[in-house]
């Protein structure tokens, strides 16, 4: 199946920051679509709102990092996908009860998590460190920086 990117790499490939080298790095290596979900939408976007808001982009650098994420959509290195909402209700619930009081994972990160399960991804991509610890827990081979 498809690698699963978590939007903290997404962020660091289309918006640069501290981790955009090793984002872009493994960006170059994959050779299947990722998958790329509504809730990686959502996320994109608020980041980048938020990293206007911390006056560390400008406007115009916000568009043009979502103008090249919807391009790279449009040219196939994304996979649209929409798992079924109470599917990942289910696992992100099981996924919480069973590691966070061992990881302290955050909701949205057990969101993705969850989704990458119901999809069967092949890899989960992540900048996250509490994140990769929850993917590697529930049986995920897992790319972080």
């Amino acid at each position: 199946m498809n690698p699963y990117p978590d939007t903290g790499f997404l962020c660091s490939v289309y918006s640069n920051d501290a981790n955009s080298s090793w984002a872009i790095a493994v960006m170059q290596r994959i050779n299947s679509p990722m998958v790329l979900t509504w809730l990686h939408h959502l996320e994109f976007r608020n980041a980048l709102r938020l990293r206007i808001f911390r006056n560390e982009i400008s406007t115009k650098q916000r568009d043009a990092s979502l103008e090249l994420l919807l391009t790279d959509l449009a040219s196939g290195v994304f996979m649209p996908i929409s798992p079924a909402l109470d599917a990942i209700t289910v696992e992100a619930e099981r996924l919480s009860a069973a590691h966070v009081e061992k990881l302290g994972t955050r909701s949205l990160d057990i969101l993705h998590v969850a989704m990458a399960i119901i999809v069967g991804t092949s890899e989960f991509i992540t900048t996250d460190k509490r994140q990769a610890s929850l993917a590697r827990a529930a049986g995920i081979r897992v790319t972080n920086f």
